[in-house]
């Protein structure tokens, strides 16, 4: 099968999101299917690179030439409508490489709409946010849950991406929302909850929920980042943000009882790294490859986040590794963590449940043990052996859908 993976950013550039494109093509180009990547192309980037057997197509963009657009300059990302620049380079592409199947991850589709509906290739959309209707992807006004799209839309874009972009985003992500229900052959949302906050279970679009994995083979062991305590420690892995719920873990840890050290590892964006309680290390954002070593050492994993995470891969990354998770239950969170099998589960934000649900792992060394062995079982439904079958198959069913689409039956 030949497959043209759409993605606003692509491998050097890290996110769990990036990180899980990558590891889909090159899992899906190891069982002998052709696949190529088409991305935004960031500074200083060449408009070409083979990356891990990936032919990978960094594209140009007239909005990529306006830094001032974007609050990372690093990251300047697709905009929620078509790029013209964007739009002739994937013209060509499409052209020259004349795919079976496109798959889209995120707003670089916007760019690939005016193509989609005369396409041969069937068009799959992988939904990893909210952003099929929600501008800041997220569900989130400031740090609280948003109860869905409407007229404060307006209002929650002018103060993400300023008073005059905002607004505009708003009507754009609505707009291109609607119009990839109508063309996309199948979607793919990575959990339960990402599938009814979208709106797809009324919808007319066909969806199949296809959660995110993990590699059933991560290579040699690396070590763990610099910093990081000998002895057993509790771990938490991600931006150091409020809605992640870091502050929240900071004022539960410092109310236990004699605790193990506590390991964050991450961008420190709204802690401050020069006063976390005693026993904190912070050791800055640090390879992908070293937050797996240092999941491997740790003894609690905690993913207290109060913003509806899409799905948690964070999470399933500590149980990959053996390790009890503490999760909020937020968002798709607790798609991934079964309170009691795997870990436990507390409401997002509340600092009292927390605590005490870390004190209870602390105090019960054999209900850690059980709980972790609980969470290697349950890793194992998210393994790349365990999904990639899945996401052949619904493959098939899109090119099944645009062949009859295109027949008109």
């Amino acid at each position: 099968m030949r497959v043209l993976m759409l993605a606003q950013f692509y491998a050097p550039i890290i996110g769990g999101e990036e990180r899980m494109v990558e590891t889909l093509a090159t899992t899906l180009a190891g069982r002998g299917h052709e696949v190529v990547v088409a991305t935004l192309r960031q500074p200083g980037q060449a408009e070409y690179e083979e990356r891990g057997g990936i032919a990978i197509h960094r594209l140009p963009g007239l909005t990529q030439r306006l830094p001032w657009l974007f609050s990372e300059s690093e990251r300047r990302h697709a905009p929620p409508a078509p790029d013209p620049e964007t739009l002739r380079a994937l013209k060509g592409l499409l052209r020259t490489f004349d795919p079976d199947l496109v798959h889209a991850h995120n707003w670089l589709d916007n760019s690939y709409l005016p193509l989609a509906r005369r396409a041969r290739a069937a068009y799959v959309v992988s939904l990893h946010d909210y952003s099929l209707v929600c501008a800041n992807k997220r569900l989130v006004r400031d740090i609280t849950p948003c109860e869905g799209p409407g007229a404060r839309c307006i209002r929650c874009t002018a103060a993400q991406y300023g008073p005059l972009s905002g607004p505009p985003i708003a009507l754009l992500t609505a707009a291109s929302g609607r119009r990839r229900r109508r063309l996309a052959d199948l979607m793919l949302p990575i959990s339960e909850y990402v599938a009814a906050r979208c709106g797809l279970p009324d919808g007319p679009t066909p969806y199949e929920v296809m959660p995110n994995f993990v590699l059933d083979d991560t290579g040699p062991p690396a070590d763990p980042p610099p910093g990081l305590p000998e002895t057993p420690y509790i771990q938490f892995a991600g931006d150091l943000t409020a809605d992640k719920g870091v502050l929240v873990l900071l004022e539960a840890y410092a109310g236990l009882s004699d605790p193990l050290p506590l390991a964050l590892i991450g961008r420190t964006v709204a802690v401050d790294a020069a006063a976390p309680p005693p026993g904190t290390t912070v050791t800055g954002p640090v390879p992908h490859e070293q937050v797996l070593a240092a999941w491997r050492n740790c003894s609690i994993g905690i993913v207290p986040s109060l913003q509806p995470e899409a799905f948690g891969l964070v999470a399933l990354e500590a149980m990959r590794a053996g390790k009890p998770v503490i999760a909020a239950r937020s968002g798709g969170l607790a798609e991934v963590v079964t309170d009691g099998e795997s870990g436990l589960v507390v409401p997002p934000g509340d600092g009292d449940a927390l605590r005490g649900a870390m004190q209870r792992l602390l105090d019960d060394d054999e209900l850690r043990l059980r709980l972790g062995e609980g969470a290697a079982r349950r890793a194992a439904l998210f393994t790349a052996a365990a999904v990639i079958p899945r996401v052949e198959a619904a493959y098939e069913r899109a090119i099944e859908h645009r062949a009859q689409r295109r027949s008109g039956t």
